[in-house]
């Protein structure tokens, strides 16, 4: 594949992703996803490779979805066109009615394509030198093993309007109430903090962070294949028999039904009025979100 979204490149017993779009913060496009898995399976079909490291180029790691045009483009449906690859529609086309089952497609191949580095016969290990927000939390939950710059900061503002972690890795990482103090607020933490929770397995000053990343792959990387191999797949297939593919299905369903609520479409009306990034703002401001837009449960 030739790449245009991600760099690869094999040191030794040691390849690493880069996620490549540093002008946009390496914000998920529609090449990504695909790139990420292809860069994975070469990375497993290499023999002399042994561990993969993730990491972002310039000052992030992945600032999530690339939403701006998309959540600023008046008339466009959030839906199936959200990871697909596909362009939107022009705004004097018809606004087609959302279809849940297209939109499941699209996310569900995203996630599974995240999933690659979860699923990687060879350890992965996710250097998180700067913001890893929204999808791009995704990306570094998937990995084995993540380290975090402690000026990085982590978590899923998308859980307060218009949004849920499709891959669910939340959960794994920290246990239920650790994930629900995560997910219920929306927060983001920085590497310190995410280290405490569990969330990360360590936070090193940012001038640390290549460095340690280094030390730890090289002491994997002297294991012979088959040995990582063993181990990883003993311990994965613990979080398979607590039902993680089934509860990433109702993660990703859940995730087109946010961006379909009252609040999802007024923070959708909201990103044409006043910008993405105003509307992020407000979203995230701990302000009530979109007051007067709900209805009681229950009620016609």
């Amino acid at each position: 594949m030739d790449y245009k979204s991600i760099s690869y490149e094999v040191d030794g017993r040691v390849a690493t992703i880069t996620l490549n779009r540093p002008e946009r913060m390496n914000a998920i496009d529609g090449r990504m996803p695909s790139e990420l898995a292809d860069a994975v399976a070469r990375a497993n079909a290499d023999n002399g490779v042994h561990v993969i490291v993730v990491t972002g180029a310039g000052a992030g790691f992945c600032a999530g979805y690339d939403l701006v045009e998309y959540a600023e483009r008046p008339g466009v449906r959030p839906g199936s066109q959200l990871g697909s690859g596909t362009q939107p529609p022009g705004e004097t086309e018809p606004v087609p009615p959302w279809d849940s089952m297209a939109d499941f497609y699209g996310m569900y191949r995203n996630t599974q394509d995240f999933m690659s580095l979860w699923r990687s016969y060879k350890p992965t290990v996710a250097k998180v030198n700067g913001p890893a927000v929204a999808g791009g939390s995704d990306i570094a939950l998937c990995c084995d093993i993540i380290i975090m710059a402690d000026e990085a900061r982590i978590g899923y503002p998308p859980a307060r309007v218009w949004g849920c972690p499709t891959t669910a890795m939340w959960l794994y990482r920290l246990g239920a109430e650790r994930a629900k103090r995560m997910l219920l607020t929306g927060d983001l933490i920085y590497g310190p903090e995410a280290a405490r929770l569990g969330l990360c397995l360590e936070s090193v000053p940012r001038a640390q962070l290549d460095r340690r990343v280094r030390e730890i792959a090289l002491r994997m990387a002297a294991v012979p294949r088959n040995q990582l191999m063993m181990q990883k797949l003993m311990i994965n297939q613990a979080f398979e028999n607590m039902g993680l593919a089934t509860t990433q299905m109702i993660a990703t369903l859940f995730d087109g039904i946010a961006r379909h609520t009252p609040e999802g479409a007024w923070f959708k009306r909201r990103a044409e009025q006043a910008g993405f990034k105003q509307a992020v703002k407000e979203r995230d401001s701990g302000a009530p979100i979109a007051p007067g837009c709900s209805r009681p449960f229950g009620k016609l």
